[in-house]
């Protein structure tokens, strides 16, 4: 447990000494910024004297230092709080993970509400010394500072606070957004950049129409002056802090998005917002999380039925019934199973029938086959079905070669015996509606299976019937000679047999 603590521990230490210097950089700024604009640049209607600035600034000075300090002891204690789960390092509960998403929020509050203080108490100190419109622009100013002070922090704090939102929303996020969303987070930005100097400059405006004639020459612009620099510079900040809140769980996301796209499912993308923006990151997870499992029933379903059945089946939707095809089956079966069985312990039969079925697999595959069914130590494949070819008795003929070289190489100490057939079946999904399977069934399935039964007690364990080689076309009936006719086992007809020239 104490390992898991140690990193929620550091990163809530740095997260606290972030959120202090935040809160100390904007109040300070705030500060100095109606100090110079009330000290040097209010069109002031009544008397000015340095007594009056000084007091002024002492009070100032006092009152910053004081409701930082207090400020900060209440950010703490509320931050050590709410982080309690952290660096215990364990998951947050419910209630704390929605106590950690307020933290900016309040600390957003708590300055403004110093800087309402400081409005009232300035306004008060200087009632009887500095005149009426005066002392209403300084509260006004106090105000608007507040305002902008409360939300750059905010935006900071929101930045600061990201990834320990991250780790309080790793169990899941709420239902439904629980702090400023996009909207709310532009139009912030757009107050520290646009509102608030648009209102300085309006107070001033208002100032003027109260006491006209009686400012000093060019106070007036230079005031509208230092508005505009300070919405230049600080709403510059404000709008970047706003814009990358959004654009970078974005990016994140596109970046997450492609990795799936490339087959990635495992991509993933930290949810480190409680607005909109953390539920469209939730939800890409989930999004993930689903095509990924999708994926694997996909892959695992190709692997029970085969490939080209399951994406027949994806494409054109699985239901009961067949048409008839024009197709070749291949038989294949080892000699003397039982045998085998008895001489070896199961696990060598086992890994024996599994490399035996993997050259089948492979094989059939190779050349456009489906291993439609795996019989004990025998397996039907079949050509032409699901999928349409040229000339499956071709394929079925060529892959009945190359699997009889195959397994004389890979697997010398296995005899089997293959049967080779083709021609009209009807090829569909048997079964009930709740479960069924994909088959062929028809003549050349049966032929197949008794040609591979004889197959087994003949020298060439590889046999095929004529029809199957008059339908491959001559370049692989060059492969083959045709001999005498022999009735097979449940059959009344007797069959041509072919065999492979050697």
């Amino acid at each position: 447990m104490a390992d898991d603590a140690a990193p929620g521990v550091e990163l809530a230490e740095v997260a606290a000494r972030r959120l202090r210097r935040a809160a100390i950089v904007a109040n300070t700024t705030g500060a100095l910024d109606v100090f110079l604009f009330v000290t040097f640049l209010v069109p002031f209607t009544a008397r000015r004297s340095t007594e009056v600035v000084v007091v002024n600034a002492a009070a100032g000075i006092v009152y910053l230092v004081l409701t930082l300090w207090l400020g900060a002891r209440a950010s703490d204690r509320r931050f050590q709080r709410r982080t309690v789960w952290l660096r215990e390092g364990r998951p947050a509960t419910e209630a704390e993970r929605d106590d950690v998403l307020r933290q900016p929020l309040d600390g957003a509050l708590t300055s403004m509400s110093f800087w309402a203080g400081g409005a009232v108490l300035f306004a008060a100190v200087n009632a009887f010394v500095l005149a009426p419109g005066t002392v209403a622009v300084t509260a006004v100013t106090f105000l608007l500072a507040g305002l902008t002070t409360a939300a750059l922090f905010y935006l900071l704090a929101e930045r600061i606070m990201r990834p320990i939102v991250a780790r309080a929303l790793a169990a899941g996020p709420p239902a439904r957004p629980t702090s400023l969303g996009v909207s709310a987070r532009l139009l912030t930005a757009w107050t520290v950049a646009t509102g608030v100097p648009l209102l300085g400059i309006a107070a001033l405006a208002l100032s003027e129409l109260a006491s006209p004639g009686k400012r000093s020459s060019g106070t007036v612009e230079g005031a509208t002056l230092f508005l505009v620099a300070i919405g230049l510079g600080v709403g510059l900040l404000a709008i970047v802090l706003a814009a990358r809140s959004v654009a970078d769980p974005l990016a994140a996301v596109r970046r997450a998005a492609a990795r799936v796209e490339a087959g990635d499912y495992e991509a993933r993308v930290p949810v480190d917002d409680a607005s909109e923006v953390g539920l469209l990151e939730a939800g890409f997870n989930r999004m993930a999380a689903g095509l990924g499992e999708r994926e694997r029933l996909r892959d695992l379903f190709g692997r029970h039925v085969g490939e080209e059945v399951a994406r027949a089946a994806m494409e054109s939707g699985a239901r009961l019934g067949g048409e008839e095809r024009q197709v070749a089956a291949l038989f294949v079966d080892l000699v003397g199973s039982t045998a085998l069985a008895v001489r070896r312990p199961p696990s060598e039969v086992v890994e024996l029938l599994n490399r035996f079925f993997r050259a089948v697999v492979e094989t059939v595959e190779a050349h456009g086959g489906l291993v439609n069914k795996f019989q004990g130590d025998a397996a039907l494949c079949v050509f032409g079905a699901p999928v349409d070819r040229p000339a499956p008795a071709a394929d079925a003929l060529a892959a009945a070669r190359d699997l009889r070289r195959r397994l004389g190489a890979e697997l010398p100490d296995v005899d089997v015996g293959i049967g080779v057939s083709a021609g009209t079946a009807v090829a569909g999904n048997v079964g009930a509606e709740r479960r069924f399977e994909y088959t062929v069934i028809g003549d050349p399935v049966n032929e197949a299976a008794r040609l591979c039964d004889l197959a087994k007690q003949r020298p060439e364990r590889l046999l095929a019937s004529e029809a199957a080689v008059r339908a491959a076309g001559p370049q692989e009936a060059a492969r083959w000679a045709v001999g005498e006719p022999v009735v097979l086992r449940g059959r009344d007809e007797a069959t041509r047999l072919a065999t492979a020239v050697a």
